[in-house]
């Protein structure tokens, strides 16, 4: 706690770089946490309430619940900072003083965003480049290793989440849950959560990473003009991978072999595994430090496009598809030890020879900005189309060999092409009665080819996966 000669002194030389005057405190308590952010990313400072801009005490008054405010706010800083809040006496007059150590745990974030003190004001990082900058000046390049102190990994994870790592990563039932975190380094030296835990194993991490979700679109037609589905995953980064294919298949058309009485073949437009990659690589690999874009993952009538924030850095830019460095270490680590990721570097090799072996286009790489894979689809909009290759010529004609008319094989393209219509929409499609429709629906039911998924208001009609 400063004496009122050290507080006179520090009001006699003006504000700068470590001091900031108010004269109250503002109707938005943030903006003096930003400033308290700013400070505690520089060397410290003082923010006096009941100071004008001249310099001129004026006599402010803090009640309990606006100081009971400023510590709340306080508090939505990360890593948690400790500050001083006091008052002292001025030729009569109150001055507050909220003392603000510099902090040891560079850098400190509130409300996703980074606050710097540049001379005598406190300026937002707004770009990447930006933000890189300031970290690498903090030693804190990887966003996923800062320390995460609001999740605390024993009473927030999602034990679903953690059930599956275990199963996927192939550990042993008795090895104990702390001994697995702390052989996956989830900790800092001081036993706290890194970001990279939060995001993989928390329940709903997109609560303080709203940027960290996963957006899929379905545009009519090649451009971005009209919107048919739009869907945003959170989650931990697991789930998100797991919603994101199950979007995309639910939107790609598959045909199905059948060869005697065994099991049919699916074969999908474009090689699933290319996606699981693509997927895989922008979870890990995305500049999170990027606070104003997501994933994304697009699909128009002769594409798709999966597209995360942060172009290539420098030294893979040099040697790209031979040579990897990840801005997630951590993250990519976890995917890898769930055996998601073969080795560093791989991704890219495997989605061309994927693409190559199916006789598809090589997918196109955009590197500027944000890092984009194309992957081009050769598919009309008829449900029946030969594939590239020659592998199969019907789409869905094998599947019922003949027992079917073709109003329920009309059925049966229309819901490989546009899965979840209702039967008033499927009616429409094939021009037929409701109650018409109806009837053939439950034929497809009766014979397992057709199911409903959802509540009855809203849901609609799947083709059953075999």
């Amino acid at each position: 706690m400063l004496n009122t000669e050290t507080i006179q002194s520090l009001i006699d030389s003006g504000e700068g770089y470590n001091v900031e005057f108010k004269v109250r405190v503002p109707s938005k308590v943030r903006e003096l946490t930003e400033e308290i952010c700013a400070f505690a990313n520089a060397d410290g400072g003082y923010l006096l309430i009941g100071v004008d801009d001249n310099g001129q005490v004026v006599d402010t008054n803090l009640e309990n619940d606006k100081r009971s405010a400023i510590q709340g706010s306080i508090s939505e800083i990360s890593p948690a900072l400790h500050c001083e809040l006091y008052s002292v006496n001025l030729v009569n007059k109150t001055v507050w003083v909220i003392d603000v150590p510099s902090g040891k745990d560079k850098p400190y974030i509130f409300s996703g965003s980074i606050y710097v003190r540049e001379g005598a004001n406190s300026q937002k990082l707004h770009t990447a480049e930006e933000m890189r900058s300031f970290f690498q000046e903090c030693n804190k390049i990887f966003f996923d290793h800062i320390p995460c102190h609001w999740f605390n990994i024993y009473m927030d994870a999602d034990e679903q989440m953690i059930k599956d790592f275990r199963t996927e990563a192939k550990l042993s039932p008795s090895t104990p849950d702390k001994q697995i975190f702390e052989n996956l380094e989830l900790f800092t030296e001081n036993g706290t959560a890194k970001n990279g835990a939060a995001m993989f194993f928390g329940k709903q991490p997109e609560r303080k990473f709203p940027h960290a979700i996963t957006r899929c679109v379905l545009f009519k037609g090649t451009n971005k003009v009209y919107i048919i589905d739009d869907k945003t995953f959170g989650g931990s980064l697991y789930q998100q991978y797991l919603q994101a294919m199950s979007w995309l298949e639910s939107k790609l058309q598959v045909a199905y072999k059948i060869e005697g009485a065994g099991p049919r073949e699916e074969i999908w437009e474009i090689p699933l595994t290319v996606f699981k990659e693509a997927i895989i690589n922008a979870l890990s690999h995305r500049d999170y430090y990027e606070q104003g874009a997501s994933i994304m993952i697009e699909m128009f009538d002769d594409r798709v496009e999966i597209s995360n924030p942060g172009g290539l850095l420098p030294v893979v830019a040099k040697d790209f598809g031979h040579k990897s460095m990840t801005r997630n270490p951590l993250i990519f680590g976890l995917f890898t030890r769930m055996h998601l990721v073969e080795r560093v570097a791989s991704g890219i090799p495997r989605m061309q020879e994927a693409m190559r072996e199916a006789n598809l286009p090589k997918p196109e790489f955009h590197t500027e900005g944000m890092f984009t894979v194309v992957f081009k689809r050769q598919i009309t909009n008829s449900a029946n189309y030969d594939t590239v290759n020659g592998r199969v010529n019907d789409i869905v004609n094998d599947i019922v060999n003949d027992t079917i008319n073709e109003n329920e094989q009309a059925i049966l393209n229309l819901l490989t092409t546009t899965p979840g219509l209702n039967a008033s929409e499927i009616s429409k499609y094939i021009n037929k009665s409701l109650r018409t429709t109806m009837r053939y629906i439950k034929t497809l039911q009766d014979k397992d080819l057709i199911e409903f998924r959802g509540v009855p208001k809203i849901g609609g009609y799947y083709l059953i996966k075999r």
